[in-house]
């Protein structure tokens, strides 16, 4: 049954891609269109049998990053947003099936939420994916018309709203998250690589503290921050200052 439905749910979205960034052959990522933003997926990564990062004390990502998400979720549906989570319990599913969790959503922004295998305690890091070169966005006649080539470059189109939801993120997280660095990281986290919305991870530090108490005590204000951070790009967004 599961078999059934994400590929039902991974043939709806990808057809929605397809929708969206349709383009002549030889043409570069298609501008997004603004929309209205009023849906948040938060993604708790791993799950299942991919347990993440494990600290000597025990603590284990996936349980970590499911607990954050329900405090973010809280913070969120607080001001207004709709949440949509891409599990719901101790569940593993792949990355396109998150992404298409995203990708089946109209008016969304998708944040994926981790914990650091090290780090200083209580810190965090936002994360974007670097735009492609110039040439690397052109994809020639044979792979325009494929649906597997414009799903690997889904997130392409957003590198811009996406850069700049990770800058308001990095900014609030320095702020109520003492220590974190003042600007985000661009690196290729894979879960953004086929998210067709503007995409950010966030990563809190560490499974090497000796017990979950640090992580608990920062869900809050991680949550503050991730809330405040999607509620300044909304403005921004909606304006087209992008």
């Amino acid at each position: 049954m599961k078999t059934t439905l994400s590929a039902g749910l991974l043939c709806l979205a990808a057809a929605a891609l397809l929708a969206q960034q349709a383009a002549p052959p030889g043409a570069g990522p298609t501008p997004v269109v603004q929309q209205a933003l009023s849906v948040v997926v938060l993604d708790a990564a791993h799950g299942g049998t991919d347990a993440g990062a494990r600290g000597e004390s025990g603590i284990v990502e996936k349980d970590v990053t499911l607990a954050l998400a329900r405090v973010v979720q809280a913070q969120l549906e607080r001001r207004g947003f709709q949440v949509v989570l891409t599990r719901q319990a101790d569940e593993s599913p792949t990355f396109d099936e998150r992404a298409a969790i995203a990708n089946g959503q109209r008016g969304a922004v998708f944040v994926s939420l981790h914990i650091a295998s090290t780090g200083a305690a209580g810190t965090a890091m936002a994360f974007y994916m670097p735009a492609a070169p110039t040439s690397e966005t052109k994809p020639g006649p044979e792979a325009s018309g494929r649906p597997l080539a414009r799903w690997q470059e889904a997130q392409q189109p957003y590198a811009a709203p996406s850069r700049k939801l990770a800058e308001l993120l990095q900014v609030q997280l320095g702020q109520k998250l003492r220590g974190s660095r003042e600007v985000p990281q661009a690196v290729a986290v894979r879960q953004l690589r086929t998210v067709a919305a503007p995409a950010v991870a966030v990563e809190l530090a560490s499974v090497a503290v000796a017990d979950r108490k640090p992580l608990d005590q920062a869900a809050p204000a991680l949550a503050e921050a991730v809330a405040r951070a999607v509620a300044a790009f909304k403005a921004a967004y909606e304006a087209g200052a992008n």
